[in-house]
């Protein structure tokens, strides 16, 4: 073990008693000693954010880190991305500061639960969102994001089923889209989009009348139907860099790290109660202790992690591979753009 600068502490509460200059100096040193790259998702608290090689979509991290010569990932998100980060970089250490950060969305399907269905449908592709277990990514045909989870189901033929695990509401907003009537979901969501409601953004709206307002798809179908642009949280804060206000409903995450960007403009979250536990649960102490003890190491089954990089290849292949969105991709993730009237078009 690389012996650190700084003398480790016993406990994550002993690291919580410094001062946040400590604990960024300490991170930052004991980075450079162990040649790791720190992942921040965009949920993060802006602490965590601010100490972040890369900050951005769950997805679009593994591949940055996947791309440097790092020996050690330290993925500051929920156990799935951190997954992902070790399926694409094998050879790599992943570590995740809070074992405990777990995704309720993703524990919804388990690999046995989707064989199960499998079973069922024998003829049906399995479609899996990223926001999965590898188990669960390695029963699957495919995976998606929520960017292009329109585009990929566009490539399975149109007479056969898909099963779309494991978020009801993505695969309802993908029906919508593509006009399929042959997806089976599978009824998970996820809590701090499925929450929102429609009483929220109304009085988002009549605070802001003059907003844009941008909705992630894991929301209800709804609130989708009254959004005037349905995108990724990547799509999100592209739109920040072209409009000055914007009603945002996604975690509040994205909202604190598109107001320290772009100080001069409106960001207002659709809903204030938007807050994902499990994102927060990382802190700049529990990062320091992880780095200065190496943990929590992320592993699993070989033949598991191949599976599951099969599933996400090729998806990477239907997108190829991943680059800037292109002109189509753009259309595709902004087909829920709609004119700004009653909010009935």
């Amino acid at each position: 073990m690389i012996k650190p600068a700084y003398s480790p502490l016993s406990t994550v509460r002993e690291y919580g008693s410094l001062s946040r200059e400590e604990l960024v100096a300490r991170i930052q040193e004991r980075k450079k000693e162990l040649n790791a790259v720190i992942l921040g998702h965009n949920y993060q608290v802006v602490d965590i954010q601010d100490v972040s090689d890369f900050v951005g979509d769950s997805l679009a991290l593994s591949q940055e880190a996947a791309h440097t010569d790092a020996d050690i990932i330290v993925f500051c998100g929920v156990h799935f991305m951190a997954e992902t980060a070790k399926i694409l970089s094998p050879e790599k250490t992943v570590l995740m500061p809070d074992p405990g950060a777990g995704c309720p969305m993703a524990d919804f399907v388990t690999g046995e639960g989707l064989r199960a269905l499998k079973a069922k449908h024998p003829d049906a592709a399995v479609v899996t969102y990223v926001n999965s277990s590898a188990e669960v990514k390695a029963e699957s045909d495919i995976c998606c994001t929520s960017a292009n989870a329109v585009q990929v189901v566009e490539t399975i033929p149109e007479d056969q089923p898909i099963i779309f695990v494991p978020d009801r509401n993505l695969a309802q907003w993908v029906i919508d889209q593509t006009g399929r009537d042959n997806i089976i979901p599978w009824e998970g969501y996820c809590h701090v989009h499925d929450d929102m409601v429609l009483d929220e953004l109304e009085f988002a709206k009549e605070d802001h009348p003059n907003a844009l307002v941008v909705i992630h798809p894991e929301a209800r179908q709804e609130l989708l139907d009254r959004a005037d642009v349905v995108t990724s949280t990547s799509g999100m804060v592209r739109m920040a860099e072209d409009h000055d206000e914007l009603i945002i409903g996604t975690e509040r995450g994205l909202i604190d790290k598109l107001q320290k960007e772009h100080p001069e403009k409106t960001f207002v979250p659709l809903s204030k109660a938007a807050i994902c536990g499990n994102m927060k649960a990382n802190t700049l102490a529990k990062l320091a202790w992880s780095l200065d003890h190496l943990r929590f190491e992320v592993t699993m089954p070989e033949d598991i992690r191949v599976r599951a990089e099969t599933a996400l290849q090729k998806m990477l292949a239907v997108s190829g591979g991943w680059q800037d969105p292109t002109p189509e991709q753009e259309r595709l993730e902004m087909a829920g753009v709609r004119s700004k009237s009653c909010g009935c078009a």
